[in-house]
């Protein structure tokens, strides 16, 4: 199944390997030819368990020059130690920073760095590679990244930032299985900004799950604003949602 949401393509798939395939597919095939046109890419990824079926279809992809795609992570939690699996760095390289020759591979986390150290560090980066596609999910919460409802601001003037995380956005972490208790889950992040994703020229949003449904459903239906971050995506160009037959139910 197929609608529109403002200029939102919401795709929604039987299951979570064909959402996956097709928001991979779909990703696979713009590197491709961008690469082609402008022979370079500037790609940002998300880490969680929502993105698995989504990243091994790239990391299968065949016929992509990965030695021209730098790539940049969304957000990273504050006070984990640098080994931590749930660093949202070492997600990503177990899943696909290790398995691919990426031309370069830019951590948000780097030992010894204050928070506005690395804030000034990836804000450098990000605006010397300007970026071309983001991979990404939603919260339950509707939050895109770590910009919860109550921190998310479309007209954000920075590129990244410090924020503290609320405590429906922490229980997710514990529901996806990543903590074992909502204690665990660290209490601040840093994340990229709304406009920092929303300028991209190509979003892939991969979300699947029964636990995503109401935050779904309201991407689509409910009004534009920072209530719900990840309405912004309705106003974009070139964004789809890919969704499976759990957390698109109530659109079904």
């Amino acid at each position: 199944m197929e609608l529109k949401a403002g200029k939102l393509a919401v795709k929604i798939f039987k299951t979570r390997a064909e959402m996956g395939a097709a928001a991979g597919g779909d990703a696979a095939a713009k590197i491709k030819e961008l690469i082609a046109k402008k022979g370079e890419v500037n790609m940002i990824f998300a880490a969680a368990p929502s993105q698995n079926e989504t990243l091994e279809t790239l990391v299968s992809s065949e016929g992509i020059d990965w030695s021209k795609v730098n790539a940049f992570h969304m957000d990273e939690y504050i006070g984990l130690s640098p080994d931590a699996p749930q660093g949202f760095g070492n997600f990503l390289k177990d899943r696909i920073f290790s398995k691919l020759p990426f031309k370069s591979v830019n951590y948000i986390y780097a030992e010894n760095e204050t928070a506005e150290e690395t804030c000034a560090r990836y804000t450098k980066l990000i605006k010397e590679n300007p970026i071309d596609i983001v991979c990404l999910g939603i919260g339950e919460n509707g939050h895109i990244a770590f910009n919860d409802p109550w921190v998310a601001d479309f007209n954000d003037s920075e590129v990244i930032k410090k924020v503290e995380l609320d405590e429906v956005c922490r229980q997710q972490q514990v529901n996806d299985g990543c903590f074992a208790k909502l204690d665990d889950v660290p209490k601040f992040a840093l994340t990229l900004t709304v406009p920092t994703l929303y300028n991209a020229d190509y979003l892939f949003c991969t979300v699947p799950a029964p636990t995503k449904a109401d935050a779904v459903y309201k991407t689509v239906n409910n009004d534009i604003n920072e209530d719900l971050p990840a309405t912004i995506m309705r106003n974009h160009d070139n964004a789809v949602m890919y969704c499976d037959s759990d957390s698109g139910a109530k659109l079904l």
